[in-house]
């Protein structure tokens, strides 16, 4: 690799893997929310193949290795391409973080070796070794970690390679949301790993990027847009959740009642136990009515909280100069109240689900986008 000169190159490939990371997220959620989930059994393979059965002896031969799941060619695929792409976007994650730790060698040899433990970690996984694929796995998101720790170099960069690690971890989750099926848990942490890579992977693009010098009253607004952050966080999570255990029509078409009531009956205990047993399929979800309106009525609680403070920070932006980016986060937080109503008033049609996640993950990169613009520090490094 010749020494790179400028920003140029590491700052669109981030900007690149953090589009790609983007559709990673919407396809799938399609993928999700279309109940394909479970439809190629195995993992890393479909059925035992690379890409999924496509002849008749294929399936034939499908059906009867799989007898509880029968092949199911138009959902089969759309899993199957998430995983390629996901794996896509792995190549381009670590090629990033070799480019932010080029000249420290070490280092370098650090996050290939890392690479090679998750490889190396999938095929044992494939031969039933679990135990030892796990401690590869292990090591594999460990490494990375440790580079970061290593590379005197600035935050963006320290970042750039954190998030190898991440997606590592991002992909053990694909594993189990497979192999565990569908346990809600690693469900929803399997969308909050791939909203944090493409969280980091667009802080990354935009630090590269550069911004101008915000001034003392934007400066103030950090707090702000952190709490703001955090909360929407905590709300998508609370969404993931609502999804994982089939909750988003608890309340049937009914907004803002629930099944005719301000307050149905509701067990929020029996709604939010994170864990539950493994080997138990949890493809149509297990809870109880109540459980599930308990779970809907909390998302809908912090979907006022969120509302509230994200729009106060919006304003408090366009105030204080930064119209065109409060503009834009009030207007993405406006198209998702909306996206979230007709998702229940119309019976969580496909396109609006899966538009409902997207324009999240877009709302969340638009407040990174304002915290990186209110950060007093813009100084900027060469690649040497």
């Amino acid at each position: 690799m010749s020494r790179i000169r400028s920003f140029a190159t590491p700052a669109r490939l981030a900007a690149f893997a953090a589009a790609f990371a983007f559709c990673v997220i919407v396809f799938g959620a399609f993928v999700r929310l279309s109940n394909a989930g479970l439809s190629c059994p195995d993992w890393p393979t479909c059925y035992g193949k690379a890409t999924w059965p496509g002849h008749e002896h294929d399936i034939a031969r499908a059906n009867e290795a799989f007898p509880e799941r029968p092949f199911e060619d138009h959902k089969a695929w759309r899993e199957q391409v998430h995983r390629m792409i996901a794996g896509t976007l792995g190549l381009l994650v670590l090629s990033l973080a070799l480019i932010a730790a080029w000249s420290r060698r070490p280092l370098v040899a650090m996050l290939l070796a890392a690479a090679a433990c998750a490889a190396i970690g999938v095929t044992l996984y494939m031969k039933q070794m679990y135990a030892v694929s796990a401690l590869l796995s292990a090591v594999a998101i460990a490494l990375p970690l440790l580079a970061a720790l290593r590379l005197d170099r600035s935050a963006s960069w320290r970042v750039a390679v954190v998030t190898f690690a991440v997606i590592i971890f991002q992909a053990m989750l694909g594993m189990w949301t497979v192999t565990w099926l569908l346990k809600p848990i690693v469900v929803m942490g399997h969308l909050l790993g791939g909203l944090l890579t493409f969280s980091l992977l667009g802080y990354v693009a935009l630090r590269l990027a550069g911004a101008p010098v915000p001034t003392a009253a934007q400066s103030r607004l950090k707090p702000m847009v952190v709490v703001a952050l955090v909360l929407l966080s905590l709300q998508i999570a609370l969404g993931g959740w609502t999804s994982a255990n089939y909750a988003a029509l608890a309340c049937g078409a009914d907004f803002p009642k629930c099944a005719g009531s301000w307050w149905p009956m509701t067990d929020f205990r029996e709604g939010f136990v994170l864990w539950r047993g493994i080997g138990v399929n949890y493809e149509g979800g297990v809870l109880d009515a109540a459980a599930r309106a308990a779970i809907q009525i909390a998302h809908r609680i912090g979907a006022l909280v969120v509302f509230g403070h994200v729009l106060a920070t919006a304003v408090l932006a366009w105030k204080r100069g930064l119209r065109a980016l409060g503009a834009l986060v009030a207007l993405l937080l406006c198209t998702q109240v909306v996206l979230g109503i007709l998702n229940v008033k119309l019976l969580l049609p496909l396109p609006v689900a899966t538009a409902h996640n997207g324009v999240a993950a877009l709302l969340l990169l638009a407040l990174i986008a304002l915290l990186v613009r209110v950060l007093p520090d813009r100084e900027h490094q060469r690649l040497e």
